[in-house]
């Protein structure tokens, strides 16, 4: 079974809104500490109410360069498109994985019908880092359907879902740059449940709802556990209903140079981002 690992914080997260159409909470952002490493941002928008309206509410267009963005949907649903033609509508259960890597500029809005519609909108969205010699490949874009993604319902009752990596031998759909672990995992009332990790790898757990106990400390909805690396395993329980997002991964030893949209490895390479993008070198979306 391994050693269960040593908490090492617990951090609320704070609340958060983006674009006109997404609010909710931030746990942790690219401009903040590093100890999430190789992730970058997760931003948790919902539960909201999206009130009826013709005019999809949301992200106007805006570029990225230097790592992934996923958003991963659990109620309602969100329309994408990007400089590179690519386009995209999700809904629950669904995941978009877009590698930004060289440059793209994309809009993420709430999807036509359900904006028509309105509704409870629920998702999370995370920036994933890339290694140095990856953040100039050409831009990719993953759309996962909901149908795709592996799911076990456990012993005890609850399900595991993995999105990406490779966690309680499912295996996620998703393709990426370094070995990462993405995936949500139900807990019913009373349940108790142990996975494995790889030692070296981050590791942190995010309560989308409910509250939890992570190797005997209680998390509650919006708050974040992270873990050390001393160890391979971890013990979660729940005496009420609960669904948690795990994220592991390989942490990536380099330095970072962050403005806003961009993140990349050094101060030159940031300033060579704002002048492909002034210049349109990152596309155009009409």
């Amino acid at each position: 079974m391994g050693t269960q690992r040593t908490i090492s914080d617990i951090r609320t997260a704070t609340p958060n809104s983006v674009g006109d159409g997404f609010i909710g909470l931030n746990a942790f952002h690219p401009q903040g500490s590093r100890p999430f490493n190789p992730f970058l941002l997760l931003d948790h928008h919902g539960p909201m109410q999206v009130k009826p309206s013709n005019r999809p509410k949301g992200v106007d267009q805006h570029p990225h360069r230097g790592f992934e963005t996923v958003t991963i949907v659990y109620e309602g649903a969100l329309e994408h498109r990007d400089s590179a033609g690519n386009y995209g509508k999700l809904f629950a259960g669904d995941v978009q994985w877009m590698t930004a890597a060289s440059g793209i500029i994309h809009e993420e809005k709430h999807e036509k019908e359900f904006s028509r519609q309105g509704g409870q909108l629920d998702f999370v969205q995370l920036w994933v880092n890339l290694p140095a010699k990856d953040k100039k490949s050409p831009p990719k874009y993953q759309d996962i359907a909901a149908s795709k993604i592996q799911t076990a319902t456990l012993s005890n009752g609850g399900k595991l879902r993995v999105i990406a990596g490779e966690l309680a031998g499912l295996h996620g759909p998703a393709s990426t740059f370094s070995p990462i672990v993405v995936a949500d995992l139900t807990l019913t009332n009373g349940q108790s449940e142990t996975l494995t990790i790889p030692n070296d790898y981050s590791l942190m757990v995010y309560v989308l709802s409910g509250s939890a106990n992570l190797n005997g400390e209680s998390i509650d909805r919006g708050q974040i556990a992270l873990t050390n690396t001393d160890g391979a395993t971890i013990t979660l329980s729940t005496s009420t209903d609960a669904k948690l997002l795990i994220l592991a991964g390989e942490p990536i030893h380099e330095p970072l140079a962050v403005y806003g949209p961009f993140v990349m490895n050094t101060r030159e390479e940031i300033l060579e981002a704002f002048e492909d993008f002034q210049n349109g070198r990152m596309g155009v979306l009409n």
